[in-house]
């Protein structure tokens, strides 16, 4: 699964290093952002810049001419994940990758630990009813931490072949099945020509009651 467009890639390294240089006090200018990213004009670097102000990534203070500034809410401990579409809780179905906007997370800060960083992260939007025991229903947003391995019991996201899904890993010896957290729905169990990789952890789940906040996201 592709978790970002050749466009959205380049708009979150943009991110990433405008970040950077304002968490160090020495915000880029956009001649400096065209020549780090080899733009050939620097209106492509505007262009990029102001779909950050509008998802609400970066602050433009139009008065001063290094104006972007991160927004007042985003703490050290608070990095913003991508929202990469929607993934199945129910029978198993095609992954969309697309990137759909990002969520403000607050994370864990481990004592000696370095920041967080953007890319340990993802946003999923559920669907399905297969995760109701678990309190994940259609319609919540996931957050994943990235990571390829994890223990019986967790909820995590998982491909199997080209397909995804949010399940309960239970592992018994060797073997691993993904299991729903309804009893209307059978576990899946990989067979042995199958490919089960891990994507993540699910580590949170979010839930907007008002309909229109969550048509937004």
């Amino acid at each position: 699964m592709a978790p970002y467009s050749p466009v959205g890639k380049t708009r979150e390294r943009i991110y990433r290093f405008v970040r950077r240089r304002l968490e160090l006090g020495r915000p880029p200018t956009l001649r400096e952002i065209q020549a780090e990213f080899g733009f050939r004009a620097v209106e492509g670097v505007r262009k990029h810049l102001q779909i950050l102000v509008e998802e609400g990534r970066l602050v433009k203070d139009g008065r001063r001419s290094r104006g972007y500034q991160l927004p007042a809410n985003l703490s050290p401990a608070t990095i913003q994940v991508p929202l990469l579409g929607r993934i199945p809780a129910g029978n198993l179905s095609e992954a969309v990758g697309h990137l759909h906007g990002s969520i403000l997370v607050d994370t864990p800060m481990p004592a000696g630990s370095g920041a967080a960083d953007e890319f340990d992260f993802f946003a999923l939007r559920v669907e399905g009813d297969s995760m109701l025991g678990a309190g994940i229903l259609s319609g919540d947003i996931v957050i994943v931490q990235v990571q390829s391995t994890a223990r019986s019991g967790d909820i995590v996201v998982a491909m199997v072949g080209d397909e995804a899904t949010v399940k309960t890993l239970r592992r018994t010896g060797r073997r691993v099945e993904l299991h729903p957290e309804n009893p209307a729905y059978q576990p899946i169990v990989p067979e042995p020509g199958d490919r089960l990789r891990i994507l993540g952890k699910v580590i949170e789940v979010r839930r907007y009651l008002d309909a229109r906040r969550k048509r937004r996201r």
